[in-house]
């Protein structure tokens, strides 16, 4: 790889990438995506399988033949039955390993579901044994709904303790905001892709909780190690240490993020897509959508809403003005130095360069006295004897201090 190579600068933190001086644009996209996320939680909303909402549950061997023609043979099983909520219908339905197929279908009583498997086995044409029912209570939903938020509220009281007393306050909050963002994004592709929302759901949610913080820890802690005592200087403001910090652990979130998404990326495409299980579907969605979620949040939301809030304290708020007016006018110093001697003729001494105008035509020289004349000597006039003694007797090295500067 060149060294000259983007991967290569962001690896070394040499990239110079501009995130946080662009935070509003960042914002900008952020409020759009929740705002997309919002319409669709509107008008799409959400599947909820039958653990949350109550049904029944219909296993059939593969034996019968395809997918469609099992579930056809369901659909006219139910097209008599009713109940209280309407028509009774086909929720869902999905291969199960290589031998089930399972289908999901409107809550029914005792009766109904009786009928509908007998009916069922006759118009595939296989035994009523070899037809499985299951009724699922809606309470249970229900009550793994409650459990999950619960842990969600203690997870985020001690995180975000955790981070308070790790970093500080307004760092805590910009991770925790973060957090939200993620699954708030992470909901709406769910909503708008139409998967069926099950406990599976609910557990991947919780797990892309760590996941989406741990990324935010390790930024923030280089923004910390860059930013101590950052207000005793006045040559990097805390925006430029926090864009700093981000270009050097960019290379490391993007490592991280590649190899987390990888076999989540397996897990959905290869297992639920490929091989059929569709057990995993719902867990691998939300892994998938939910990390690469993590990485954005991370990136383009934590840190420049953490310099935002920062820039707002006061401490920080004079440092950042203080720097800025240090360089203004450093540069204005700098121009005003460069600009005299840019104006000023270069002056060179009497013994490079000759005079070009004669001593006698410059009326100072006329009116200076003989000290001044004496001194001045005119173009091409030859040295006094003082002077040329003088020299000779620098130059023959025989005489002495007080000695008249005869020669023996």
């Amino acid at each position: 790889m060149s060294r000259s190579g983007l991967a290569s600068r962001l690896y070394r933190g040499e990239a110079g990438l501009r995130i946080v001086p662009r935070r509003k644009l960042w914002f900008g996209i952020c409020g759009g995506l929740v705002l997309l996320t919002v319409l669709s939680f509107v008008i799409q909303g959400f599947i909820l399988g039958i653990e949350f909402k109550g049904g029944n549950e219909f296993q059939v061997p593969t034996s019968v033949g395809t997918m469609q023609r099992a579930e056809g043979a369901v659909e006219e099983a139910l097209a008599d039955v009713s109940t209280p909520e309407g028509p009774a219908e086909v929720v869902s339905s999905q291969r199960v390993g290589d031998a089930t197929y399972l289908f999901r279908t409107s809550p029914l009583d005792q009766q109904q579901a009786t009928d509908v498997r007998a009916e069922l086995a006759a118009d595939l044409g296989i035994p009523a044994d070899d037809v499985s029912d299951n009724r699922v209570s809606a309470a249970w939903g229900s009550q793994v709904t409650e459990r999950a938020l619960m842990g969600l509220a203690i997870f985020l009281v001690l995180v975000t303790g955790y981070l308070v007393l790790r970093f500080e306050l307004r760092m805590a909050i910009a991770a925790v905001a973060g957090l939200a963002l993620d699954l708030i994004l992470t909901a709406g592709v769910y909503s708008a892709v139409g998967f069926e929302v099950t406990p599976s759901t609910i557990v991947g949610f919780l797990t892309i909780l760590g996941f989406a913080l741990y990324d935010t820890v390790v930024v923030f802690d280089k923004i910390q190690e860059n930013t101590r005592g950052i207000t005793g200087g006045s040559t990097q403001t805390y925006a430029e240490a926090a864009n700093l910090a981000l270009n050097q652990t960019l290379m490391r979130s993007i490592n991280t993020s590649v190899v987390a998404l990888l076999p989540v990326g397996g897990l959905l495409f290869i297992g639920a897509g490929l091989l059929g299980a569709g057990t995993l579907k719902d867990l691998g969605l939300v892994l998938f959508v939910g990390m690469g979620c993590a990485f954005f949040s991370s990136i383009f939301l934590a840190t420049p809403l953490l310099v935002t809030l920062k820039d707002r304290e006061p401490r920080i708020k004079s440092h950042t003005q203080r720097v800025l007016a240090r360089r203004a006018s450093g540069g204005r110093e700098t121009t005003a130095a460069r600009r005299p001697a840019r104006q000023q003729p270069s002056q060179s001494s009497p013994a490079d360069e000759p005079a070009a105008v004669p001593v006698a035509a410059e009326p100072a020289a006329e009116t200076a006295g003989t000290a001044l004349a004496g001194t001045s000597p005119k173009v091409g006039s030859r040295p006094s004897g003082k002077r040329s003694g003088g020299a000779r007797g620098g130059r023959s090295g025989g005489s002495r201090p007080g000695g008249g500067g005869k020669r023996r």
